[in-house]
């Protein structure tokens, strides 16, 4: 049997108030296989950002464990975690979060770059994805001169350039309309899944939870199956 590719283990988190500490994830449990691809949904404010960050070891859980790849990440220094989110991890936000100054394919060049891969062939492998992306002729732009599901495209090529084995997706459609999210949405689903990645993607929209495999809701602090 294959290695789950994240596993959360009665993960909790609070936050102190101004009124108290407010409880946000209460003992969450959730397993992702490689190849699977879940859909989160929850309230606003329900803690899908926080699961997530927690998730990609962006933030430490107060409770609980978080093991990617079979490595259990609660006792692993700040460097090693880095590591971690560099080779096994890509995220995609709500705002694309590109380099301004930077054209389509040196965003998608750069962090490959930082994990240690050669210029051309951090070229080459960001050339073939942005292509797959139908992005071949906007290579040369810089953010501004793109529209927003290009940017969008652009994020997606960028989070899969290190060849990640967990993607994670907070509402990575929701500042698109909705012909414009459909097919950015679906191009993520046919990388993610010809990748073999496990994807898990906090949304709102019912419509693009139902084509994802099982979904997950965010409920009083735990996950329960929606």
């Amino acid at each position: 049997m294959s290695e789950a590719a994240l596993s959360l283990v009665r993960v909790g988190r609070a936050f102190k108030q101004a009124q108290g500490r407010l409880e946000v994830l209460k003992g969450a449990d959730l397993t992702l296989m490689p190849g699977e691809m879940v859909a989160l949904i929850g309230p606003s404010g329900a803690g899908k950002s926080t699961l997530l960050h927690i998730a990609g070891l962006l933030e430490k859980p107060d409770a609980g464990e978080v093991i990617i790849a079979g490595q259990s990440c609660g006792g692993v220094n700040d460097d090693a975690r880095t590591r971690l989110r560099r080779h096994h991890i890509g995220f995609v936000y709500q705002y694309h979060h590109l380099l301004p100054e930077f054209s389509a394919l040196e965003n998608v060049v750069v962090p490959q770059i930082i994990a240690g891969i050669g210029k051309d062939e951090a070229r080459a492998r960001a050339r073939e994805l942005l292509s797959v992306l139908g992005l071949a002729a906007r290579e040369s732009h810089r953010p501004g001169k793109l529209s927003g599901g290009e940017q969008q495209r652009v994020a997606i090529a960028r989070a899969l350039a290190n060849a990640p084995s967990l993607l994670l997706a907070d509402e990575p459609t929701g500042n698109l309309d909705p012909e414009t999210a459909a097919d950015v949405f679906a191009m993520l689903l046919k990388l993610a899944r010809g990748a073999g990645l496990a994807l898990l993607i906090a949304t709102h929209n019912t419509e693009l939870a139902a084509r994802m495999d099982r979904t997950v809701r965010l409920q009083n602090g735990i996950l329960v199956a929606a």
